[in-house]
C-alpha cells in the first residue's frame, strides 16, 4: 500500500515538494513515520494510549529532522475540527479506521474539509464486495454464504466490525466533494497468510505480484482490502 500511496503522491504534487500530512488513526505510527522520514510535514492523530506510546516511542528513536517534522496528537478522527482549520493539509491518510466506525460519512465529511484545493484523501478499508473470500477459502462454507449478504464481520481480534463497499464509498467520496481518483486492491493472494507468519525468502517476488494484482482487474476486486484515492476538488 505504500507503492501505492507513493505513486498518487508522485502523481499529483511537485516533486520534492514538502507536504503537510495528517494521519487519522495513525496506529504505532508506521506510515506517518515513513512519510515524515520522506521529509513531509506529518501529523498523527489517535486515539488509543497504547499505540500513541508505542508511536512516540518509535518516534524518539529518529534523528532529530525527522522529531522536528512530526508531532503526535491524541485525539478522535471524528474530532479534526477541534483540533485543526479547513484546508490545512494536502494529504489526509485514514487507514484501517473506518471498519471501527458505525456512522462513517461524518467522519469522511469532516477528513474532506481538513484539506487543501487538490489535496488527496487515502482510505484503507476493509472489501464489503469480498467478505466471503476468507472464509470460503478456508472452507468455512457457512461462513462465506452468510458473508455475501452482509457487511458485518469478526475480525481476527474477535471484535464485530463493519466493512464497506466500493459502489457506496464512491458515492459518498462524490458528496464530499473528494471524488474517487484511483483505487486498488490490497491483500489479494495474502489475506489467509497467519499474522506472525515469516516473510518469505522472495518476499520481492511476493510484493511484485501483489502490487499488480492490486491495480488489476478482476484480482483488485477480490481484495481483502481497498485502498481508495480521492482528490479534493
Amino acid at each position: 500500500m505504500a507503492r501505492q500511496l507513493d505513486e498518487q503522491i508522485v502523481g499529483r504534487f511537485p516533486v520534492g515538494q514538502r507536504l503537510r500530512v495528517l494521519d487519522v488513526g495513525m496506529g504505532q505510527g508506521t506510515q506517518a513515520l515513513r512519510l515524515a522520514r520522506a521529509g513531509h510535514q506529518v501529523t498523527g492523530l489517535e486515539q488509543d494510549p497504547k499505540m500513541v506510546a508505542a508511536a512516540r516511542a518509535a518516534l524518539s528513536g529518529e534523528p532529530e529532522g525527522i522529531r522536528e517534522r512530526m508531532r503526535i496528537i491524541e485525539g478522535d478522527g471524528r474530532d479534526t475540527g477541534v483540533h485543526f482549520l479547513p484546508g490545512s493539509f494536502d494529504v489526509v491518510l485514514c487507514h484501517g479506521v473506518l471498519m471501527y466506525v458505525k456512522e462513517p460519512d461524518p467522519l469522511l465529511a469532516g477528513l474532506a474539509r481538513m484539506l487543501a484545493q487538490g489535496g488527496l484523501l487515502s482510505l484503507l478499508v476493509r472489501n464489503g464486495d469480498a467478505l466471503a473470500m476468507r472464509p470460503g477459502l478456508s472452507a468455512d462454507w457457512a461462513g462465506a454464504l452468510a458473508a455475501f449478504d452482509t457487511t458485518a464481520y469478526r475480525n481476527r481480534l474477535g471484535l464485530d466490525v463493519r466493512a464497506d463497499r466500493l459502489e457506496t464509498l464512491t458515492a459518498t467520496l462524490a458528496g464530499i466533494g473528494a471524488p474517487l481518483q484511483a483505487w486498488y486492491g490490497v491483500r489479494v493472494f495474502t489475506d489467509t497468510a497467519a499474522d506472525d507468519a515469516e516473510l518469505p525468502a522472495d518476499v520481492e517476488a511476493l510484493l511484485a505480484v501483489e502490487e499488480r494484482a492490486g491495480r488489476t482487474d478482476p484480482y483488485r476486486g477480490v481484495a481483502a482490502l481497498l485502498h481508495l484515492c480521492g482528490v479534493r476538488g
